[in-house]
């Protein structure tokens, strides 16, 4: 029996949060006058909140709407910012940890008091349409608003008749603590001017109806992009750079690409495969670990096996924006390679198989494995430290896991291991260093 989002289990998940960096600053300054006009503006129209109590047409509360507003619910994930651990469901107060204080999510219950209880339909579409709260202000782009926007009005509804469904948490809102001048709303307005896009989703007439599909969730509800898009210095990301992959902030983990990029990305990778690594947790190509492994456990797999598809689907058509290509080993210190292939031998080929080759389905090969190839070392380092754990899904409900290494091995050791692994059997990867293993111990878990 498929666990209701009132039964499932809460383990964190730590969010990519987008907040307006030092540079914003300056370019608030110069826009403050005119967008300050545009945000009174937007305050005079939306609705009061005597209004909203007051609103003639009540929502769609029938219960095909509202399981199929429990459904998009799990297909954007909202259980995983606001329910914090051990708290009640959708009450909010998760800590979101980033460099420049910490936000906490809200309250979404239906209480009147503390959240969205006098919200009507129109106010609660107005919010994922505009990113703007009902006064009128900005959310902060940890709330995924240039990916909410895209979410079609029916949907809308439906997702407000299921948090409506709910029950109720007369749990108050925590105040956010940021640094100076981060703490200012008004700086948000520079962000949008950059970064946000008002609009919903328009379906590719020249794509089939399965590619829309994966797009409207892939671009829209899953938010992908959030993780798998390098962010700038200004707290936003190119459109030249999306879903190309790149280090989440504050989690230090890097998500790879999702483009056609052969070195790191999906260019080898089949259908199937994607479906199995979303929905299961594992495939013949890998297993998901740290924040997407939470994502697979709240959410991918729970989708419908089409709706999983069409979104493989979307994810492989998606071009290469770099163009990189594979390219031979580099040569690391004999000294180091040859400390990392007995430690391989002592501590990962019981698993991962003398070569490199796995036992699929429970132990990933490591021999042509992007995620320990690409660019950054950042992944493997940290799984030989903290270890791997797929998380348990319904199509793989006793998954292994690995174990950490960090209290076996010290930096000069797990660094030499790392290097063996990233430049044996025709891997292309670069050696890691010591240092890089050091930062990354120290590094909070998520």
């Amino acid at each position: 029996m498929k666990p209701t989002l009132r039964q499932a289990g809460l383990p964190r998940r730590a969010r990519t949060v987008n907040l307006v960096a030092a540079g914003v600053l300056v370019l608030a300054q110069l826009l403050h006058a005119s967008l300050l006009s545009s945000a009174q503006a937007a305050t005079a129209t939306q609705p009061s909140e005597s209004t909203q109590t007051a609103a003639a047409a009540a929502p769609d509360n029938r219960p095909e709407i509202v399981k199929r507003g429990e459904y998009l619910a799990r297909a954007g994930d909202c259980i995983a910012c606001h329910t914090a651990p051990r708290g009640r469901l959708f009450a909010g107060g998760l800590a979101m940890e980033t460099p420049f204080g910490t936000l906490f999510s809200p309250n979404i219950t239906p209480d009147p008091q503390y959240g969205i209880g006098t919200w009507s339909e129109e106010a609660f579409f107005k919010m994922l349409r505009t990113g703007l709260r009902p006064d009128g202000s900005p959310l902060y782009p940890a709330m995924p608003i240039a990916q909410y926007t895209k979410v079609t009005r029916e949907d809308s509804n439906a997702i407000f008749a299921f948090l409506r469904s709910i029950e109720p948490v007369r749990q108050p809102n925590r105040k956010h603590t940021l640094r100076f001048p981060y703490n200012k709303r008004e700086l948000l307005y520079g962000w949008r001017a950059l970064y946000f896009r008002e609009g919903e989703f328009q379906p590719d007439p020249a794509q089939s109806v399965e590619w829309n599909r994966g797009a409207y969730l892939v671009q829209g509800l899953g938010h992908c992009t959030m993780c798998h898009t390098r962010i700038n210095m200004l707290g936003g990301s190119s459109e030249r750079e999306q879903f190309a992959g790149g280090l989440i902030p504050v989690q230090n983990w890097y998500a790879p690409s999702l483009t056609s990029d052969k070195d790191g990305g999906l260019g080898d990778w089949t259908i199937d495969d994607i479906v199995d690594l979303l929905q299961a947790g594992v495939s013949k190509r890998g297993a998901v670990y740290g924040p997407m492994a939470e994502v697979t456990y709240h959410s991918l797999q729970y989708l419908t096996d089409e709706d999983v598809r069409a979104m493989a689907v979307y994810l492989k058509s998606l071009p290469d924006v770099r163009g990189r290509k594979s390219g031979p080993s580099a040569t690391p210190d004999p000294k180091v390679f040859a400390l990392g292939k007995q430690i391989y031998a002592d501590k990962c080929a019981i698993c991962h198989g003398e070569n490199g080759e796995g036992e699929l389905p429970h132990y990933p090969p490591l021999a042509a494995n992007q995620s320990i190839e690409m660019d950054s070392a950042v992944n493997p380092i940290r799984i030989v430290l903290n270890g791997g754990f797929p998380p348990a899904t319904k199509r793989n409900p006793h998954p292994y896991g690995m174990p950490p290494f960090a209290q076996e091995l010290n930096d000069e050791e797990a660094a030499a291991v790392v290097t063996f692994i990233r430049t044996a059997w025709g891997n292309h990867g670069q050696p890691v260093t010591a240092r890089e293993v050091n930062e990354l111990r120290k590094a909070p878990l998520h």
